[in-house]
């Protein structure tokens, strides 16, 4: 069951878990320039990172810079995108803040939140992540599933992934956020998945997380158990 520890007590300890686990922290999305992982991050969203590094090296082979995406045309753009999902609207989303990077910025991704989230289909989220991976600025992107881990660790009680944000980033150190960002995700991915998740065998639930979860999770197998019996 859960160790006894206060929430700073509990990040700190939490945090070297996962340094231990993840001393490295790769870029899961394929790039080799801002605006290719500005367009990758846009097609992640209710997609994974392995289907979106499949898709992009077909993209960019016709079109890696806004230049020549623009050249395309929307439907050109959705027939390739096609597997990520929501392919109507990235495809235009990709189209259109192409044009408006050549338009007001001279081809180039801005390092500036506010000038990212005024592009078409780039919402916070995105925008956190070019900042923290393109330009290395200390942001803490927080998607449904840090949003979900930060919950079951007692880190917050926020009904928002804004809400979230701001509560992991006063628990822990500014020059660790980008970095735990990836390590969480990771961490989500190998220990902490959203389904079939055993909290007594989760590194970090096991010893830090929120009581109702095991009360829960019993509930579930006793559940089970019985019906296996019936």
């Amino acid at each position: 069951m859960p160790l006894r520890t206060t929430k700073p007590q509990r990040a700190e300890r939490i945090f070297q878990v996962l340094e231990e686990l993840y001393p490295e922290t790769p870029i899961p999305l394929d790039h080799d320039s801002p605006y290719t992982l500005l367009i990758a991050v846009l097609l992640s969203a209710q997609c994974t990172d392995e289907r979106v590094n499949q898709v992009t090296p077909i993209l960019f082979e016709k079109a890696n810079t806004p230049q020549d995406m623009i050249k395309l045309s929307v439907d050109e753009i959705e027939a390739i995108v096609k597997p990520c999902g929501l392919a109507p609207r990235k495809s235009k989303a990709i189209f259109n803040l192409s044009k408006i990077l050549l338009d007001k910025y001279e081809g180039q991704v801005p390092a500036n939140m506010e000038a990212l989230e005024a592009l078409p289909g780039v919402g916070h989220k995105t925008a956190s992540v070019v900042l923290s991976q393109a330009f290395g600025q200390q942001t803490f992107p927080v998607d449904t599933h840090i949003h979900r881990l930060a919950y079951r660790w007692n880190l917050s009680v926020a009904k928002s992934v804004e809400q979230t944000e701001y509560d992991l980033k006063r628990l822990f150190p500014e020059d660790s956020w980008s970095k735990l960002h990836l390590q969480m995700i990771f961490f989500g991915r190998e220990y902490c998945p959203a389904k079939k998740h055993n909290p007594y065998e989760c590194p970090i639930c096991s010893k830090y997380g929120r009581k109702t979860m095991f009360s829960e999770y019993d509930k579930k197998q006793k559940k089970l158990k019985r019906k296996a019996k019936s």
